[in-house]
């Protein structure tokens, strides 16, 4: 019998062609629409790789449906939307997508902290809106980044590209990460601070972390009263290392110049989220990774790792801590 792959959005023919040598696909026909639930939990029952976004949350309810389910294969470097250690006592792989959208990533990082820094999306809405008659001496005026002191709260992959992005800049930059690194300290010339001291010495917070336990909610009431009150803050890790609230209440409180964030508690974000009539905030469709380039990388990278699960061999990338 044929291998059934669930391939939950829908991806290039190249790509499926793939698949197919390896097994029958059935694959969700959108690409901007996620799979709904219920149909999820209905095509998953026979198969034996499933290929999904971060839209999909694999839990208990999915894994008792898929007796046959080998593999689970995610287009992200994340994984907060998959029970790990369930899918691992039911010897169901899991892999994700790392190294190869780590450039690409940081790259948007930097594009937001740039543009917040320097008021682009603010300035653009000024000339589109028929705003602009006159010059004048301090008119959408911005942030320097160079020679300012950035702190990088999540020094993996995608913290010391950003780290790395900043050499050019003359920044003073610090980090915070559960562990200290100190071969990444000597490379880029970091500086390791403990979190209080990143939030109180930075004009430019960068979060680049993934979600877990210790991180949930870390940026709440208190982290942003803690910061300049001329600090920007850019989120490119997770929406639920974020209390919202707090955020919307910083920013209206003046406690922060400004944000831009990639990623949000509930994507899509509500249209009527108070964060969306901010001008001082720059909100993004979680993009981080969207190059073509590295989109391809991304969907070949899962494609691999199906195919190899299926062929009986080691996957390329799998997760293997909780």
């Amino acid at each position: 019998m044929m291998a059934k792959i669930l391939v939950t959005r829908k991806i290039p023919d190249h790509f499926v062609q793939q698949l197919e040598q390896f097994g029958e696909v059935e694959m969700w026909d959108k690409a901007l629409v996620p799979m709904p639930r219920a149909k999820f939990l209905t095509a998953i029952k026979d198969a034996t790789a499933c290929f999904i976004t971060l839209s999909e949350q694999i839990d208990h309810e999915v894994i008792a449906q898929a007796p046959q389910l080998r593999i689970v294969a995610n287009m992200a470097v994340g994984y907060d939307n998959i029970d790990i250690s369930l899918a691992k006592s039911r010897d169901i792989v899991v892999t994700n997508t790392p190294d190869v959208l780590t450039e690409t990533t940081a790259e948007l990082g930097f594009t937001l902290m740039l543009s917040v820094a320097r008021r682009i999306v603010e300035a653009e809405k000024y000339v589109q809106d028929g705003r602009w008659t006159s010059w004048g001496p301090y008119l959408l005026s911005g942030k320097d980044v160079y020679g300012s002191t950035v702190g990088i709260f999540g020094m993996g992959a995608i913290g010391q590209a950003f780290a790395r992005r900043l050499t050019g800049f003359n920044t003073r930059t610090l980090y915070h990460n559960r562990s200290r690194r100190e071969d990444v300290e000597r490379e880029l010339k970091v500086t390791y601070a403990d979190f209080d001291t990143l939030l109180e010495e930075s004009d430019f917070v960068i979060c680049t972390a993934p979600l877990t336990v210790e991180t949930k909610n870390k940026f709440n009431a208190e982290a942003f009263q803690a910061m300049k009150q001329d600090a920007i803050f850019i989120n490119i890790g997770r929406g639920a290392i974020v209390d919202e609230d707090a955020l919307v209440f910083a920013l209206e409180q003046g406690d922060i110049a400004g944000c831009g964030l990639d990623v949000l508690r509930e994507e899509p974000i509500n249209e009527k989220h108070p964060l969306l009539s901010m001008p001082n905030a720059v909100i993004l469709p979680h993009i981080g990774s969207a190059s073509v380039k590295t989109r391809n990388r991304m969907i070949q990278l899962c494609v691999d790792n199906i195919v190899a699960v299926l062929q009986q061999q080691a996957p390329l990338t799998p997760v293997t801590s909780h």
